[in-house]
């Protein structure tokens, strides 16, 4: 199912099953739509009143319209960064020097993306990193990487003499 936004009618059709007393997965059977797609809508878009289907539509267009799309750096911005790099500044003082000069607001992890991607291509900018490794260590990725011990045996199912020896 593809994703698309809810219409004014829809959130009409929302508000009229919900003050009827019909549930949520019944609503989005009828419209054709997720239960949680139901769901966020009541959350997002409840006031005081209750679910208000105008005061609904006019947040949705209102997070529409001021909404922040990614920006895409034409190559003389990128040149730029290269510039910089190259000059010895590290990925975090590339993105301060460009914001103190109003140039560019960039992050330091997408000039890290932008390094490692022109290496990728062949490219030298991952010699002018100060940190020049094949892998930049993930430290929030929450994700255990060490690797798990085959034929491993679990202290529990470990034989009782073991366990009396230890102790």
């Amino acid at each position: 199912m593809t994703y698309t936004h809810l219409t004014q009618e829809e959130r009409y059709q929302i508000h009229n099953l919900t003050r009827q007393g019909i549930h949520l997965s019944q609503i989005a059977a009828e419209l054709g739509r997720s239960s949680s797609t139901i769901s966020r809508e009541l959350r997002r878009n409840a006031s005081a009143r209750g679910y208000q289907p105008a005061l609904a539509q006019d947040k949705a267009t209102q997070r529409q319209t001021q909404r922040r799309n990614a920006r895409q750096f034409d190559p003389e911005q990128w040149q730029l960064v290269e510039l910089y790099l190259r000059l010895s500044l590290s990925p975090q003082q590339v993105s301060d020097r460009l914001a103190l000069e109003d140039r560019l607001s960039i992050s330091t992890e997408a000039i890290y993306q932008y390094a490692y991607a022109n290496k990728a291509q062949g490219g030298d900018l991952v010699g002018y990193l100060r940190c020049q490794k094949l892998r930049r260590k993930r430290y929030a990725s929450g994700r255990e990487r060490r690797g798990v011990l085959k034929n491993r045996v679990g202290i529990e199912h470990r034989p009782q003499w073991w366990i009396a020896r230890s102790a």
